[in-house]
């Protein structure tokens, strides 16, 4: 291991382009994993921000921003299962509307409307009480400030547009609530429906939330539910809504913008790409690192010192080029990661994927480490004769 370090020390400008390349394979891989999270965390922000364990929509909903309409009357249903918290029920409203600016533009938005009452459920939790307050007056809205200029406005609040016909006033913003399809635009429960009124009867609501009196007993209630709304049910009866933990709904919403954009196939293989250029670059530095070192090599054999312990040699050489590149590429890393979310891209980098990406990037320079050894074969004492 001395041997490796004195090594790499006294040949740092011989070994620098495989450590370049460590902490570009590195960079590469966590930038794009990274994006690739924040881009589906971004459709399941209705779920991951809300305090629901248990979520009740129409039948097979495959994500969250593709509910249909169900009867309020469901709630009994939820009620009567011994686990939820029946004062607790109350309704969400998500779905798609048109929005039309001031200007006479139009875009495609998200409407969320749940209850305002202190202790609501379905509330996102940049709603502070001033603006559930403000959110009591009807028709009024709040919006992300980051989709202003989607939205067609300038100062955003005391400004007005229409969704569906329905003029609406922005009361408030927020931020960090950015959407993929359309911009999401919060209100109460009423304003939602009269927004929806020619899609959406006044008994219906898009989903149903609901608190768990022991919410480790969550995924419980949901089996007694499913076993008893969604499976056996015979074949004179139809199953008619779909129950999940909050932490299945956000998954299913996240999988569904998964496969259908195929997001994931194409960043996938931006990061495959990277670690294959990365792995490359280290294998042929290494090889060339070890033939230069032939000389020195074939003297150490001659003296006696067994092939193995030179090859020990080359993979602590990989080793550290690998440990370097990596530890070099983390500050990086979390650089540009602060950059994207300055300019308005959310990149997740979570505890376990960075270390995913060590282990990968890190056991990568080893396998390029064994395929330098092929070099080892040429040395021979003889070699120094000529």
């Amino acid at each position: 291991m001395n041997y490796a370090l004195a090594t790499l020390w006294h040949e740092r400008q011989r070994f620098l382009p495989g450590v370049l390349a460590v902490a570009f394979s590195a960079l590469l891989i966590a930038l794009q994993c990274g994006l690739l999270l924040g881009l589906l965390s971004v459709t399941s922000i209705p779920v991951d921000y809300t305090r629901a364990d248990v979520w009740v929509g129409s039948q097979d909903v495959l994500s969250v921003d593709l509910g249909q309409p169900i009867p309020m009357s469901f709630g009994s249903r939820l009620a009567m299962d011994p686990d939820i918290d029946p004062l607790s029920i109350e309704p969400f409203i998500e779905s798609f509307g048109r929005w039309k600016n001031p200007d006479g533009g139009t875009e495609l938005c998200i409407i969320l409307g749940s209850k305002l009452e202190d202790g609501s459920i379905g509330t996102i939790r940049a709603l502070t009480p001033e603006l559930r307050e403000l959110l009591t007056e009807p028709d009024s809205i709040v919006v992300d400030r980051g989709e202003l200029s989607r939205l067609g406005l300038k100062g955003g609040i005391g400004e007005y547009g229409e969704i569906n016909g329905v003029r609406v006033k922005v009361v408030g913003l927020v931020s960090g609530y950015k959407s993929l399809a359309g911009p999401y635009v919060f209100c109460s429960v009423n304003t939602a429906r009269s927004v929806m009124r020619t899609t959406l009867k006044r008994d219906q609501t898009i989903y149903l939330l609901a608190l768990c009196r022991d919410r480790s007993k969550a995924q419980q209630a949901v089996t007694r539910l499913r076993d008893k709304y969604e499976r056996n049910l015979g074949e004179d009866k139809k199953k008619d809504m779909s129950v999940m933990t909050a932490e299945e709904f956000s998954w299913r919403s996240q999988l569904h913008w998964l496969f259908k954009t195929k997001a994931g196939v194409a960043i996938g293989y931006t990061a495959i790409l990277g670690l294959l250029v990365g792995a490359v670059v280290t294998s042929q530095t290494l090889y060339a690192a070890t033939v230069a070192s032939i000389r020195e090599l074939a003297i150490l054999r001659a003296l006696g010192i067994p092939r193995w312990r030179m090859v020990s040699a080359v993979l602590s050489q990989s080793f550290w080029v690998g440990l370097v590149g990596v530890l070099a590429a983390i500050p990086t890393i979390y650089g540009m990661a602060w950059l994207a979310d300055f300019v308005g891209a959310r990149v997740l980098l979570p505890e376990w994927l960075m270390g995913a990406v060590a282990g990968i990037t890190l056991a990568t320079a080893m396998l390029a480490g064994l395929f330098a050894l092929r070099s080892l074969r040429q040395v021979e004492p003889a070699s120094l004769l000529r």
